[in-house]
């Protein structure tokens, strides 16, 4: 599972002791909340649903499949659809290949959910054989579902800016500078990953 509320504290706390910058930014945004989804391929397949359309719009297809599928929505049972019936729940011909990538990997137990490697590299490595699931996607995963620590997702625009904004930079970080600055934070880059998505949205900052 996801880091706890606990957790996220006694991780932030311990970068705050070491940085007066995350001190005084977390002194202003106070901590964010856990986010925590559950490990296993629904998740996985719940991310690919929910690519470039609203939450709302996720909602629905995810609500359709699921009535389609049955309430466990068990891989196989995905792969037993044709076209037309996935197409009816709302997965557009490029979601079904994303869709069928993954259950496929899953049932032919090319892709363990359960016993991803222990280097979080490797295990991104892992997930970014699935079609459709990039290295943020994965990086998401790993850090909401499993609660791996040191995830830290420098690809992510909001991150980058929060970032920027917290060590007054004249202008957003690159993917490169965000990763380099980040370097500073570990073993705890999960926990702060997941404050500069709190902090990005916080007028304090």
């Amino acid at each position: 599972m996801g880091l706890s509320n606990a957790q996220l504290r006694d991780h932030l706390d311990a970068v705050a002791a070491e940085d007066p910058v995350v001190a005084g930014a977390l002194e202003r945004c106070g901590y964010p909340e856990e986010r925590i989804r559950p490990t296993g391929y629904r998740t996985l397949l719940r991310t690919i649903v929910g690519q470039q359309v609203s939450v709302a719009s996720a909602d629905a297809v995810w609500g359709k499949l699921e009535a389609e599928l049955g309430e466990d929505m068990q891989a196989e049972e995905l792969l037993a659809r044709d076209f037309d019936t996935l197409r009816a729940c709302g997965l557009s011909r490029q979601k079904q290949g994303y869709a069928r990538s993954l259950c496929e990997l899953v049932t032919s137990n090319e892709l363990d959910l359960a016993s991803l490697p222990a280097d979080d590299e490797e295990a991104i490595a892992e997930l970014v054989r699935i079609k459709g699931i990039g290295r943020w996607s994965a990086e998401i995963y790993l850090l909401f579902a499993e609660g791996r620590p040191d995830i830290w997702p420098a690809g992510d625009l909001a991150v980058q800016e929060a970032v920027g904004r917290m060590l007054t930079l004249s202008e957003r970080p690159s993917e490169k500078e965000t990763r380099e600055i980040g370097a500073r934070w570990q073993p705890h880059r999960g926990a702060m990953a997941i404050f500069t998505w709190h902090a990005y949205t916080n007028a304090a900052l």
